[in-house]
């Protein structure tokens, strides 16, 4: 058994998910367990160097957590034939310059979601990866989840019969800053620095509806921005203008409708920050983060709607849970080891840049449907 070396320049760690999810959960727990472990019985390590504006900042995490190299100058990372990854996760409207930088030094790439600000941009760094043949991949966490890993257990065994209906809730309410911190960043509530709930969350929608229940054909969307003042990291006060809710219709392949309202502005009664409701002919099924609930089509209750006397009936107890039969790893963390195996012997893969610009391509006509008040058809795109 040897071990193979896989440099990687990761842009983006100082924020709250690169840092948690990508660098932490992920490239240095695979480098802590001794790397992946490739089909020919190698180990596949990664060395990861940090790269940053803020060279302090990005030195004080390097150091932190045990990592030896560091950098404050992308270019001079991107010539370094030694590192033949790229990895962003830095704001949404630097993406695309900073991929089509990469791909051009030849860089194989992964990046967080969205893909790009805009749709044209999207499609451009896809086109040019393919014209340039490097790897590449978005990422698409929510595949990964213990809940819906479940779920998609249910949908392959066929548990659903005829899967009818599709209905999500998703958010928490984000505090605006004044007397309480908020838990987002408050680049999110500005248009002109790339952020909006419909752009941050179709882009998720869309990797789940399409891989889970079928392939979005339509979209109805209604955007709002509810809270209008928030406060920042200063604590300084700003006019928030972009959305905060968006409250979306889609129709899918083989005529299931879904719902899925993602909000920053409600308060959670439910099992989990996002719950998707499956309804199909033969049985039901309510799935989370982690967990997920079924109601098979002969333990459904019959209610009859009486207003006059008291429900008679538990609704929550007639729920079965889906037992937990395997042991599912961070979903970042297994979706970095498919690309890295991508990546070091061609592993399959499929959630390449194209899937990141179906992502955006859904977010932008979510916007639009929203400015122009009807549904829109989802046109396929052309690789």
């Amino acid at each position: 058994m040897a071990t193979q070396r896989i440099g990687i320049i990761m842009h983006g760690v100082t924020g709250r998910m690169g840092y948690n999810q990508h660098l932490v959960r992920s490239v240095k727990a695979i480098m802590e367990d001794g790397g992946i472990l490739l089909s020919n019985g190698d180990r596949l390590l990664p060395d990861p160097i940090l790269v940053g504006r803020n060279a302090k900042k990005v030195e004080a995490l390097a150091l932190e957590q045990g990592i030896a190299r560091w950098s404050d100058n992308i270019a001079e990372c991107l010539a370094n034939k030694d590192d033949t990854v790229f990895f962003d996760a830095g704001t949404t409207q630097m993406r695309a310059e900073l991929l089509s930088q990469a791909i051009q030094a030849g860089k194989h790439i992964y990046c967080e979601k969205p893909s790009a600000d805009t749709l044209e941009n999207a499609l451009t760094i896809a086109r040019l990866a393919q014209a340039k043949q490097v790897k590449n991949g978005v990422v698409q966490d929510k595949l990964f989840l213990p809940g819906l890993l479940k779920l998609k257990s249910l949908i392959d065994s066929g548990f659903f019969g005829q899967i009818l209906s599709v209905r999500g809730e998703f958010g928490y309410w984000v505090f605006e800053g004044d007397w309480r911190k908020a838990q987002r960043p408050s680049w999110n509530y500005r248009k002109q620095d790339g952020g909006g709930i419909i752009l941050d969350m179709l882009c998720h929608w869309r990797y789940v509806l399409d891989n889970l229940f079928g392939s979005v054909q339509a979209v109805s969307c209604l955007g709002a921005r509810h809270i209008p003042d928030r406060w920042d990291e200063q604590g300084q006060h700003y006019h928030a203008d972009a959305d905060d809710a968006a409250y979306a219709t889609f129709q899918l392949a083989g005529g299931i409708v879904a719902q899925i309202n993602s909000s920053w502005c409600t308060r959670v009664k439910r099992d989990e920050l996002v719950t998707f409701h499956v309804d199909g002919t033969h049985g039901s099924a309510v799935a989370g983060l982690t967990s997920c609930v079924t109601q098979h089509r002969v333990n459904t209750p019959k209610p009859v709607w009486n207003p006059d006397v008291p429900n008679p009936i538990d609704f929550q107890a007639c729920w079965e849970a889906v037992p937990d039969v395997e042991v599912f790893g961070n979903g970042f963390r297994v979706q970095w080891e498919m690309f890295l195996r991508h990546v070091a012997e061609d592993a399959p893969w499929k959630y390449d840049l194209m899937a990141g610009a179906r992502g955006v391509q859904l977010a932008e006509l979510g916007m639009q449907s929203w400015a122009e008040r009807r549904w829109l058809d989802v046109p396929d795109l052309e690789a």
